[in-house]
């Protein structure tokens, strides 16, 4: 039981902690060699006390939000704490264990002060390839875990501050991309020597009892906040399904139902009904699903609660094992961050969506939108393999458009600059927009997704798509109507032209093109209730045409004007 601590200190000393994960993070982006981390910020970071209980974590990627309150106290299961030394290191992306895919390395390092371990530093950060089938490690054609990467049970890269040179040549030999990986792993090691030198001074500056008694009391105060922020939400049960669109092996759709019980200060999100385990990349594993329910019900009920273990307590996920929210050993699960976790989100939101509409979102793009390109590169000699995430539209919320062209839910990366991606790559930007029209019409329109189109300046080139809602498109609430869906399309050097499915991995050659087209997310209330005013600044700003400022909002628009005809407006809108 902590010793109680006054409201401003605690204010004080979360500060304090969300400053020190926040410059852990500053730290890793700066030392990264890879694009995917100094550009695209695809990585987090966090402290924890010497128990492994997560004490605060700076503001990057949602999905790893969820993950990293587990993954620490599993690492501690395996190394315990007695057995830990200073200057320790541990390496591990085995999704059975740390609940990620391979890609995601999480390094956790133990901190002493006064020769006693006093906490521990933490971050995560998606390695641009650690082996497999495909460039990027995230093909879609892989029906076991062994066939997506070198898996790390959970081993010390760094023993008592001497770095292990044999596990180093171990894994960067089994990337494509070893030497990306070996900087990577370096800006690791250094996120999490200055958050154990931040730690130190912390403990140094008051003591070892009081800083302790203060990360207890942080995680209590998030708990009590979330219990509080619980109880106002009306007892029951809710219940909805929503589908992912096959598994990268079949196009069959595959069910996420789930039922959220609501009573008194205490949330459970049960998926019975979900569809079992599949042969492709799509399963997810308990970490992911749970961190998904983290994530929905801290956003919906109080997003302002400090991101701790206390945070989490209150909500208990239930996913039978073997089913595609809780994949058995040996599943392949690459493709579940970036898809499955967002239908997961997906499926809470809306169940959750009537009985809060106050805080409630239309459903967003619904994907990560992944593509990968990767391949030897005859001109350098040498691998390489680059990944973008590429973001849609926001779901409109009351009172709100939804954003044109973000990362949403479970995804807050940035993207890879035109200009980085050229001079590295054998990969030339040909187009980079909004994708006009695609977000769902309605009182609050929602946001319009993006287009990317890619053009190879080589031949065998290996690209891998994983995205979402070609068929079922983000749906709207309250009457808003739903987001355009996705596109992805392949023009051949011949000109020959194929729609894609929304999951591939292909060889193209040099003067192929690539496009993908994201999807919009859905709009919020009736579309004939909002300001007339808005659709004409919308037809103005590109987000809609004047046919869709017609049919879908009653609006006519003088083309040659630009001004609103209020009198067949007012017949239209009747």
């Amino acid at each position: 039981m902590s010793k109680k601590i006054d409201a401003i200190s605690i204010e004080v000393m979360k500060n304090a902690f969300h400053t020190i994960a926040e410059e852990m993070g500053v730290a890793l982006i700066k030392t990264a060699l890879s694009t995917n981390i100094k550009d695209r910020m695809d990585c987090s970071t966090a402290i924890y006390t010497k128990e492994g209980k997560l004490v605060a974590q700076a503001e990057h990627i949602p999905l790893h939000l969820g993950l990293m309150p587990s993954v620490v106290e599993e690492v501690l299961k395996i190394f315990p704490p007695e057995n830990l030394k200073d200057g320790d290191a541990i390496l591990i992306n085995d999704p059975y264990i740390s609940g990620s895919h391979l890609p995601d390395i999480f390094m956790v390092s133990p901190v002493f002060f006064k020769d006693k371990l006093v906490a521990i530093t933490g971050n995560i950060a998606h390695h641009i390839d650690v082996g497999g089938m495909s460039p990027g490690s995230c093909s879609v054609e892989t029906t076991e875990i062994f066939q997506e990467g070198l898996r790390i049970p959970a081993v010390r890269i760094r023993k008592q501050g001497e770095m292990d040179e044999e596990i180093l040549r171990l894994l960067t030999r089994n990337s494509r991309t070893g030497k990306e990986m070996l900087g990577d792993i370096y800006a690791q090691l250094a996120a999490n020597k200055i958050g154990e030198t931040r730690l130190q001074e912390l403990f140094a500056k008051y003591s070892i009892e009081y800083v302790e008694n203060c990360m207890e009391e942080l995680m209590d105060y998030s708990e009590r906040r979330m219990r509080k922020a619980i109880e106002k939400v009306k007892d029951g049960i809710y219940y909805f399904e929503d589908y992912l669109e096959g598994d990268g092996i079949s196009r069959e759709l595959i069910k996420i139902a789930v039922q959220v019980s609501v009573k008194g200060d205490n949330i459970d999100i049960h998926f019975e009904g979900t569809s079992p385990q599949v042969n492709g990349p799509v399963n997810s594993t308990i970490g992911v699903t749970s961190a998904c329910a983290y994530y929905v019900i801290k956003a919906l009920l109080d997003s302002e609660i400090p991101p701790n273990d206390g945070a989490y307590r209150p909500v208990n996920v239930h996913a039978k094992e073997g089913t595609v929210v809780n994949a058995k050993f040996p599943a392949a699960v690459s493709n579940a961050n970036g898809n499955t976790s967002q239908r997961i989100t997906d499926a809470i939101l809306g169940a959750l969506a009537p009985i809060i509409p106050e805080s409630a979102m239309a459903a967003c793009s619904g994907s990560m939108n992944g593509i990968n390109f990767g391949g030897f590169n005859s001109e350098t000699n040498d691998y390489f393999s680059y990944i973008e995430t590429c973001g849609g539209g926001q779901g409109a919320v009351k009172g709100l458009d939804g954003m044109n062209g973000v990362h949403t839910n479970m995804t807050n990366t940035r993207n890879t600059p035109t200009e980085v991606i050229e001079q590295l790559y054998p990969i030339l930007v040909k187009k980079y927009s909004l994708n006009e029209g695609s977000g769902g019409s309605g009182k609050y329109r929602g946001g319009n997704g993006i287009i990317r189109e890619f053009e190879s300046l080589m031949d065998n080139l290996v690209v891998t798509i994983t995205s979402e809602r070609q068929k079922t498109s983000p749906w709207g609430l309250f009457g808003g109507n739903n987001g355009k869906s996705s596109e992805c399309i392949h023009i051949t050097s011949k000109s020959e032209i194929f729609h894609l499915p929304p999951k591939v991995t292909m060889n193209v050659h040099k003067g192929s093109i690539v496009i993908m087209k994201t999807p919009g997310g859905g709009g919020y209330m009736d579309p004939f209730k909002r300001d007339e005013y808005l659709v004409l600044s919308d037809v103005k700003n590109g987000y809609i045409n004047l046919q869709q400022a017609q049919d879908e909002y009653g609006v006519i628009i003088n083309q040659l004007s630009m001004q609103i005809d209020k009198v067949k407006t007012a017949e239209l809108r009747k």
